[in-house]
């Protein structure tokens, strides 16, 4: 156990970390430091009981970041956007594991990023939980730490929560209201990140400086659709929503929301050969269905 190297994971009780720890987990050359704000969640217990070594960290605190980074080899960083809207706040947590990354000389940070799009597109557009992580991704590079960005698509997750398909008000159909205007749009499961960031792990002179575009299968939404209805039995729609319309929504984020399906409109670099490379067993849309039938009966 002694020699094997310390991968630090910050946020492994959600997703992400979650699926990165995991993964890591079962490789032989390294071990896992899990990093949680509460070490009693059942979450945190499930890892420990995998092997993790479980510690408590709070991501706006340097001097608790620097202590979780203490004697390891790397380390798997997603910073938080979501939880209060904040880009600032996110931005000041990449730059403080940043800054301890390269005081402790951390060998390899793989950082869960995203483009500036607001610097891509000249101030066209701004979103910002993807403009925060481009700033931190520029941090990190600007200090000289060894890092890899990973940009993820968007999850095959999101159509059982913040995507659930809409039951139509005219008829025994459902709609999936995604701004997308007939263009693909990449996705994946975020189970499958884990092994892609182990594999990027497992190779740092291939991948050490460079951003890494995922996904699984890049579908319009007609075609996602087309295979909810073709799994589940029922008939499902793209509901052809302009952005425009979505912005209108009124819920928290709408607008930016909007502003990510028009960027993605741009088709941003996501190489599909690369993550089948990186996890041979990544599963296409269709499995997700399959394997979450259950999940998509509550439609």
């Amino acid at each position: 156990m002694t020699s094997k190297k310390v991968i630090v994971v910050f946020g492994a009780t959600g997703s992400q970390g979650g699926s990165v720890a995991r993964a890591i987990l079962e490789d032989k050359d390294f071990s896992v430091r899990a990093l949680t704000r509460d070490v009693t969640r059942p979450a945190a217990l499930a890892l420990r009981d995998l092997g993790a070594e479980v510690v408590r960290c709070d991501l706006n605190d340097q001097e608790s970041v620097k202590e979780a980074l203490k004697g390891a080899y790397g380390a798997f960083l997603l910073t938080t956007y979501w939880s209060d809207f904040n880009k600032e706040k996110e931005v000041q947590q990449g730059k403080i594991v940043a800054d301890a990354s390269k005081q402790l000389g951390l060998k390899h940070v793989v950082y869960s990023g995203l483009e500036n799009v607001k610097k891509l597109t000249k101030g066209k557009l701004e979103v910002p939980h993807f403009d925060g992580k481009g700033e931190v991704e520029e941090y990190f590079w600007s200090l000289g730490v060894p890092m890899t960005s990973v940009r993820v698509p968007p999850y095959f997750e999101n159509f059982l929560s913040i995507w659930k398909p809409v039951k139509a008000s005219d008829g025994d159909y459902y709609n999936l209201l995604l701004p997308m205007n007939d263009i693909p749009m990449d996705g994946i499961s975020v189970a499958d990140l884990g092994p892609a960031v182990l594999s990027i792990f497992r190779s740092p002179e291939e991948f050490l400086g460079k951003a890494v575009g995922l996904s699984a299968e890049f579908l319009t939404i007609q075609q996602y659709a087309d295979i909810l209805s073709k799994t589940l039995g029922k008939v499902f729609k793209d509901a052809k929503m302009t952005p425009e319309a979505c912005e209108k929504l009124g819920f928290p984020g709408a607008k930016e929301i909007a502003n990510m399906m028009r960027f993605f409109h741009m088709k941003p670099d996501r190489d599909l050969k690369l993550t089948h490379k990186l996890n041979p067993k990544v599963k296409s849309f269709s499995q997700f269905v399959l394997e979450n039938k259950a999940a998509f009966k509550d439609l």
